[in-house]
């Protein structure tokens, strides 16, 4: 983690840096224990910058990628031990300086898919006012910095299937099964052709894995391939899981 030169150029300053002008200028690491075992975890002053399975070469990658100076941290930045037992995230300072905005709008996107829910790429794009964009909104996940902490394991492809992670398509299957995620049940709806589920008594159609359609009546449940198939047939999307036009899944 040494020779650094802009580190060298600090500690060859005549009087003491102003403080915290280190954690200005340079990220920390920590490792710290996750759901899929030790991670490395880059942080700097505005929040966790960058994680990935710990390993030899995890630092170098930080490196390379953000060409900014890395120091060993003395603690794990505060919340981040129970974000990444829990899956909650919403009190955690993430750092997205380094993407494009359109980068940082779709990882801010997805980090706003509840835990044990499933969303397709092409919502995003819809959410985002791109919905033709479906393909790089692919890309900036499958390069997202802080995989685990923004679930990009809770988007899938629009024919129902997990798709790729970065962790390994078994780990994306692993953590989705632990927030009770049932991947058979929603594989079976896809070969069906099934993407919404609506409430007949409600009259509101649904993801899959939104609570709603998880909490409806087999009796009351109807099966729609399309939205435009469920908006016909007199329903309305949920207000909370916000299915959209190309979402499926």
């Amino acid at each position: 983690m040494s020779n650094d030169p802009l580190l060298e150029g600090l500690a060859e300053l005549t009087t003491d840096a102003p403080p915290q002008l280190l954690d200005r200028v340079a990220a920390r690491w920590v490792t710290v224990d996750g759901p899929l075992g030790d991670v490395f975890v880059a942080y700097t002053d505005h929040g966790i910058a960058y994680l990935r399975p710990a390993g030899a070469s995890a630092a170098d990658d930080f490196r390379e990628r953000f060409r900014r100076p890395l120091l060993p941290g003395a603690r794990p930045p505060a919340g981040l031990a129970p974000a990444l037992r829990s899956g909650a995230t919403s009190g955690l300072e993430i750092d997205l300086r380094g993407l494009t905005a359109f980068q940082a709008a779709v990882l801010r996107t997805t980090r706003e898919i509840p835990r044990g829910q499933l969303r397709p790429y092409a919502w995003i794009a819809h959410q985002l006012g791109r919905p033709r964009a479906v393909r790089a909104v692919g890309s900036a996940l499958a390069t997202n910095p802080v995989p685990l902490l923004i679930p990009c394991h809770r988007v899938t492809r629009a024919d129902g299937t997990t798709g790729q992670y970065i962790f390994g398509a078994h780990a994306k299957q692993h953590l989705l099964a632990a927030e009770g995620v049932d991947l058979e049940y929603l594989h079976a709806l896809a070969r069906r052709g099934v993407h919404y589920l609506a409430n007949a008594d409600t009259t509101v159609v649904c993801h899959p894995t939104c609570p709603a359609a998880r909490q409806t009546p087999t009796a009351g449940r109807r099966e729609f391939r399309t939205l435009p198939e469920a908006r016909a047939a007199g329903y309305q999307p949920c207000g909370h899981c916000r299915p959209a036009i190309g979402g499926q899944g």
